[in-house]
């Protein structure tokens, strides 16, 4: 398969059995301890995914993920993550192999905890609305006077939020909530939310600088964490700091006081605010938002990277 076509679904033909497809990626057992994360070229806005794809998508966040968790392990040797290998298990017949390689990468199976480890840099989307309303963001008091895109000036904050079943929206928190009960449910407890905490800001520090370095502003990110239960180790799994899970600004144009350009799905997103189908289900984009939505993905990737 090229990059011109979009690959929307997978089917391994029995290969390997399937364990869920979520908005984006289809996941497969390889072994009891061993999964293949296959990031296909579906994408989703407000929660609803979108009838075709951008080609390439998946191949640009995987290569970007397995990147990222390269530098970040660089910064934070004491840092593990899921990651095994981008090669694919023997169980993968001969003739499929062309159309996974490259968007697909064998992980380590651990539990995850129900929660997305969200920090934030600056001030945008939902936590601006909050602090124009309240001058708080996820709870957490932040100086007043502060305006549109500026970076935080007390520095990044570790804002979660709750990771919601299919169908239902993310609950944002405040952090100390993640270490007590949320309704009946005990949402991770000490040590590990301070633990997931402190790793996330330790994460987005040292991706920041590097990203900064290279003309690309991380204004905010998500990362979901695992437990390995033999040795009790908080790990990083799921895919890191990829359009999907990041906002991405250009360096050059930064301007505080107004929202900026970003390398992720914005373009989609006013798209199809502007033709008013926000949330709907069944939308097919059109072959513009196909293509300038690709490139943005393309452009971001070539940035970390360094190389086309």
């Amino acid at each position: 398969m090229s990059l011109a076509e979009a690959l929307i679904t997978t089917d391994l033909r029995g290969a390997l059995p399937l364990v869920a497809r979520g908005k984006v990626r289809d996941l497969y057992e390889v072994d009891d301890k061993t999964l293949l994360i296959v990031a296909t070229d579906r994408i989703s806005a407000f929660d609803v995914v979108m009838e075709n794809g951008v080609p390439g998508k998946g191949v640009y966040l995987t290569q970007c993920t397995t990147k990222w968790f390269e530098i970040i392990q660089k910064a934070i040797p004491q840092l593990r993550t899921h990651f095994l290998t981008l090669n694919l298990p023997p169980q993968i017949p001969e003739y499929l192999r062309p159309v996974l390689q490259n968007r697909s990468m064998q992980v380590r199976k651990f539990k995850v905890f129900p929660i997305e480890a969200i920090v934030r840099g600056y001030l945008t989307g939902s936590a601006w609305k909050e602090y124009q309303q309240h001058g708080t963001v996820h709870g957490i008091k932040l100086p007043p006077g502060l305006k549109e895109s500026q970076a935080i000036p007390t520095g990044p904050i570790y804002t979660p939020s709750t990771k919601a079943e299919a169908g239902e929206h993310d609950q944002n928190i405040h952090p100390d909530e993640g270490m007590y009960y949320l309704g009946s449910s005990k949402i991770i407890g000490e040590p590990y939310a301070a633990t997931i905490a402190s790793l996330s800001l330790q994460i987005y520090k040292a991706a920041h600088a590097y990203a900064y370095e290279r003309g690309l502003i991380i204004a905010d990110t998500k990362f979901e964490f695992g437990l390995d239960t033999e040795g009790y180790h908080i790990v990083l799994v799921d895919e890191i700091l990829t359009p999907d899970s990041s906002r991405f600004w250009p360096k050059d144009s930064y301007e505080v006081g107004r929202s900026q350009e970003s390398f992720d799905k914005q373009f989609l997103r006013d798209w199809l605010t502007e033709h008013g189908l926000k949330g709907k289900e069944g939308v097919l984009m059109s072959d513009e938002v196909v293509k300038k939505t690709s490139a943005k993905y393309k452009e971001a990737w070539e940035i970390i990277a360094g190389r086309e």
